[in-house]
């Protein structure tokens, strides 16, 4: 009988437990007005409370649909995962606004910020670029849709530098390749790097370790022609001059090429 008792308290223990959780989830979800959550999540965004904005842009969306106030609280949603450097879930929130909003009137706005959020994940040139590709895809996106915003501007300028970054991953592979005696792989990591990212800086060293690699291998004529390429391109540039450093010592400079100044012609 007592035994009876212990299992009857203990199960209505149980269901009072369990109406206080079911009270207490009811008690979770508090209809409010749209613009009192979205004024919450400013004032938590503005406080840096990135993670608690975002649940307060969030619960505009849940609780008030298809309104105006839930399409902003989306960009904002997507904002505060931005700035609290959850870039995978601000990726995700943009990609939804952007596939349900594409004719909003801040819709550059999340082509952009999206951008950015890939932008801002690119990572160190010795490791995996994937990343960088997908910056740069987002970032071309924001250029070719959306031309004349400053959106545009500022993606044109990142696309600039991304593609350096990756002409940088090239170069270091190539070299790393270079060290270590493999040089048709070194040559073709920094023939890319010439064929495909010729604006950025990475190009005149490229070529100059392109001479560097023909002149091993014995192929002098390739490393002539490259050389002169380099300096009629870049007849100031110390990797030009580097690379006639080495094809005089070689005994064949390349026809028709020679420093551009007396300086120069000291530097050797």
């Amino acid at each position: 009988m007592k035994s009876l008792k212990i299992l009857l308290a203990t199960a209505l223990c149980a269901a009072a437990l369990t109406a206080c959780a079911g009270d207490k989830d009811k008690d979770d979800y508090v209809e409010r007005p749209a613009e009192e959550i979205y004024n919450a999540g400013l004032a938590q965004l503005e406080k840096q409370n990135y993670t608690s904005a975002a649940k307060e842009f969030d619960e505009v969306d849940r609780q008030h649909p298809y309104s105006e106030w839930a399409i902003r609280a989306q960009l904002m949603a997507a904002y505060s995962y931005y700035e609290g450097l959850n870039y995978s879930d601000a990726i995700k929130a943009l990609e939804n606004f952007i596939q349900q909003n594409p004719g909003y009137k801040d819709v550059a706005y999340a082509y952009y910020l999206r951008a950015l959020s890939y932008y801002e994940q690119i990572v160190d040139i010795t490791r995996d670029q994937q990343t960088t590709h997908f910056a740069l895809e987002a970032l071309q996106d924001v250029v070719t849709r959306f031309p004349n915003t400053q959106y545009a501007q500022d993606a044109q300028l990142k696309i600039d530098l991304a593609n350096g970054h990756l002409a940088g991953h090239e170069m270091d592979i190539g070299r790393y390749y270079q060290r270590h005696r493999m040089y048709l792989a070194a040559i073709n990591r920094y023939k890319e790097v010439v064929a495909h990212y010729q604006t950025t800086g990475q190009t005149p060293e490229a070529m100059e370790r392109l001479v560097e690699c023909y002149l091993t291998l014995g192929l002098t004529d390739e490393a002539k022609k490259t050389a002169a390429i380099l300096g009629y391109n870049y007849p100031r540039n110390p990797w030009y001059r580097a690379s006639y450093a080495l094809l005089v010592k070689n005994g064949t400079p390349p026809a028709g090429q020679a420093f551009p100044d007396e300086q120069s012609k000291k530097a050797l």
